[in-house]
Formats: structure tokens, C-alpha cells, sequence
């Protein structure tokens, strides 16, 4: 999921977006409990006009929070279609969720999860692939609020995926009404290895899906795929690149989001390799240079990793707006192993409309030490700062991923554990302390 760092563990550390900016005072927060008892959340969303959300365990479960409660039984159960998962540490399983931008008229939703392998007659994938990464639709029983019909599943993309790890799979329907799908560099380490593009890695190979953002419209059909390629995509009629793209260059796009105010700009938090984390907002058609560079244009080596060259080619590459040191190879002031995407804020709190609330899952994989952050942008730089949670004592736990409601509110979903084990997690409101 969003450690995404098989050889070489994530890292983070507080550093400014722009180098040269005067770090903000820190902001002091809350962490309200919203809901227990879940297994590993991953994602939620709200039900437009209703108080009801749809969480997601890793596990395989889409659970409905009703009022911030969760009802007993499941609104969709798909554990049987997802491979064992590692009890100790796993990057697959139940990764995103979407609603249909009609939702509350046709009652359609949207899964990605890490499905079994489906080598599609490819020996090769057969003998060395691990999973296949799926996005499938569903839609509501009809008369049952709270419940999904598992026979309506309609597989939407299936991509075979090389290794357990960098699934990225976040997935969300922009303002334009097309869903957007957040692909992970196929895994292992330093964009190499099996199913990579040894020369370029998959971030750069534009006739692979791995290492992108996607851009599709799943009302449409074009040819045989079972959704349409919008016109409009900055690549819809390029021979030499796969259509589906709407942006390239990525490692691990580890939970994104739209803003829902003013600007409707894509942020994705980019899991990079073992010095630097990175937030990048993503446009229509842009490199945003992964392996060529990581963090804020770090020049990158994939045959030594922790090593950054003085120079290379970082031409067409649109640079993160965030970066911060990763505690594998920078452990001097870090602040993490692996970003986690967050949201623009836009709730009922004044002082933090506009900023940008994400984290980090840990400061390391010995102990959770889950870390928050909020970022404010000064002219066209953004500087972070680490916020202070008031009223919970010790370690915090890990952050696997944020959530926004319908008034602008972030949430924190939060593990206990480095697994998917058992029901022990909690999703907290993040309020200011008082």
C-alpha cells in the first residue's frame, strides 16, 4: 500500500516545498474518533446529501458508516477475490473506492483492489507475475441503502502487476465526471526488475500503464475496451503512448485528491525511493519524472539509489511542489518512510481553508509513528510543517490514508498494526485544539 518501498524502506523529513522559506509556526490539532473497529481503512467516501460513508478495509470489505457509526454488515464483500494477504505487511488488497458522479440516481460505485493474477495467456507473467491490479463497477441492491449487488460486477481494467508492492490504485472521479486511476510503478525497487523497462523504467514508457496517472470514462466504450478514451486526453491520438494516460512519471501515486474549492488541481502524494518523499500536483499530459529524478528534481540513479548524480536530464519534467529527507538514507531531521496523499482543506476552520493536510505512515517500520502535516502555500512555493496533535499521548498511529466529506472536513485513517490484522483501527476526525 503506501509504503511502497521494498528495497529501501521510506523515508521522510521535514523540508520546505522551495528551499529558502521560513518554516510556519506549528499548528496544533485533535484527533476526533469518527469510527473504530476497522480493519485496516484504506479509503472513504461520503453518500451525496446523506451522513452515511463507505469505508474500505484492505482486507476486502466496503463497510457503511451510518451517522459515525458502523452498521454490522458489509455493503460489499470481496475478500474472495483478493490473494492471501501478508498478515505482517502487504501492499495489496482493497485499495481504493470511487461513486459514480450519478451515484444517488443509478446507484453505480467503483472498486480497485489486487485481484488474482490474470496472465492473459502471457507465460511470462504466469511464471514471475504476482497479482493483477483491477477496477470493477458495482451498483446497489435495489430497496437496500446499505447493501451492493455482488452480481452486477463489471470488470472496467485489469492490469498485471510484476511484484506484491507499489500498487498506487487510488481512484476518483474528477470534476469533469471522468475517473481517474492512480498506477503504481509495478513494484520491487528503483523502477527495475522484473516487468520494467530496464532501460527508462515504467515511469518514463510511455506504451505502459505502470507509472501513471489514467484518465477514462466509464459511460463510454471505445472499440473492445469496456469504457471510453476521452477525446480529450493528452495522448488520445498518440500511436507511440498508451491512450488511457492523462500524466506520467510517477512511482508510487499513494492516495491523490481533487480540490474541491477553487483551484480543482489533482494533488498525489508520490511514494519515492529511500532519500526523499514528495507531494506533486498533477496536470493534464505532464512528466512528473520519476525515475529520471525523485523528490523537487533530485537527479536520480536506479543502479545507486542513495547516491544522486550532479546532473542529468530533466527536461519536460514538472517538478513536486513538496519534498521532505526519507529516514532510510537521510535520517538526519526526517519525518517519515512513506508520504500519504491528503486534501486541500475547505471546511468551517478559516485558518486552515486552502491548506494542504497529508502525512506520512510512520518514522519507522519498528514502531508505529505516524506523523501529519500541513502544508500552506506563499506565492508559488509551499512550505510543510509537522502538526502537533494535542490529547494523545506516545506514538501516534500509522496514517494510511485521509479522507474529506461534503463540508471540507479531513479525516485521518489510522492502523495500529502493519498489517492487515484483525479490527483494531480507528478513522479521527482532525479538528483544531482549542
Amino acid at each position: 500500500m503506501k509504503l511502497a518501498k521494498i528495497g529501501g524502506a521510506l523515508s521522510a523529513a521535514l523540508v520546505l516545498a522551495l528551499a529558502g522559506d521560513p518554516a510556519l509556526a506549528q499548528t496544533k490539532i485533535r484527533l476526533e474518533p469518527f469510527v473504530t473497529g476497522v480493519n485496516t481503512p484504506l479509503a472513504m467516501v461520503q453518500v451525496p446529501g446523506e451522513n452515511r460513508f463507505f469505508l474500505i478495509e484492505q482486507f476486502g470489505r466496503v463497510r457503511v458508516v451510518d451517522n459515525g457509526k458502523m452498521r454490522p454488515a458489509p455493503l460489499l464483500d470481496i475478500r474472495t477475490k483478493i490473494p492471501k494477504l501478508h498478515h505482517d505487511f502487504d501492499e495489496r488488497g482493497l485499495l481504493g473506492i470511487a461513486l459514480h458522479p450519478n451515484f444517488k440516481s443509478n446507484g453505480k460505485f467503483y472498486v480497485s483492489y489486487s485481484a488474482h493474477l490474470d496472465f492473459q495467456q502471457d507465460l511470462g507473467q504466469m511464471l514471475w507475475y504476482d497479482h493483477s491490479n483491477v477496477v470493477e463497477e458495482y451498483t446497489m441492491t435495489k430497496g437496500d441503502a446499505n447493501s451492493a449487488d455482488p452480481s452486477s460486477a463489471r470488470r472496467i481494467l485489469t492490469t498485471p502487476w510484476p511484484q506484491f508492492n507499489h500498487n498506487g490504485h487510488w481512484i476518483g472521479f474528477g470534476p469533469d465526471g471522468k475517473l481517474y486511476v492512480s498506477m503504481g510503478d509495478g513494484g520491487y525497487a528503483n523502477d527495475w526488475g522484473i516487468g520494467h523497462n530496464v532501460t527508462i523504467g515504467n515511469g518514463q514508457d510511455m506504451s505502459v500503464l505502470l507509472g501513471k496517472i489514467l484518465r477514462i470514462d466509464v459511460d463510454a466504450r471505445t472499440g473492445t475496451k469496456p469504457y471510453g478514451i476521452p477525446s480529450d486526453n493528452p495522448f488520445a491520438n498518440d500511436k507511440s503512448a498508451k491512450p488511457e494516460i492523462w500524466a506520467s512519471g510517477l512511482r508510487n501515486p499513494w492516495r491523490c485528491s481533487f480540490d474541491m474549492g477553487g483551484t480543482k488541481q489533482l494533488f498525489c502524494g508520490d511514494v519515492q525511493q529511500n532519500s526523499y518523499e514528495a507531494i506533486k500536483i498533477v496536470g493534464k499530459g505532464q512528466n512528473m519524472g520519476w525515475r529520471r529524478v525523485e523528490g523537487i528534481m533530485r537527479c536520480f540513479d536506479y543502479q545507486k539509489p542513495d547516491d544522486h548524480p550532479a546532473s542529468c536530464d530533466k527536461s519536460g519534467i514538472t517538478p513536486a511542489i513538496i519534498e521532505y529527507n526519507n529516514c532510510t538514507a537521510k535520517p538526519q531531521g526526517c519525518r517519515g518512510i512513506s508520504v500519504t496523499g491528503g486534501y486541500v482543506y475547505q471546511g468551517k476552520n478559516a485558518a486552515w481553508k486552502g491548506k494542504y493536510i497529508f502525512g506520512d505512515w510512520s518514522k519507522s517500520f519498528a514502531e508505529m509513528d505516524g506523523q501529519i502535516f500541513i502544508a500552506t502555500k506563499s506565492g508559488d512555493k509551499w512550505n510543510m510543517e509537522v502538526a502537533e496533535v494535542v490529547g494523545m499521548s506516545g506514538k501516534k498511529p500509522y496514517v494510511l490514508a485521509f479522507a474529506q466529506d461534503a463540508n471540507g472536513e479531513v479525516y485521518a485513517l489510522t492502523s495500529v498494526t502493519t498489517g492487515p490484522n484483525g479490527s483494531l483501527d480507528t478513522v479521527y476526525r482532525i479538528v483544531p485544539a482549542q
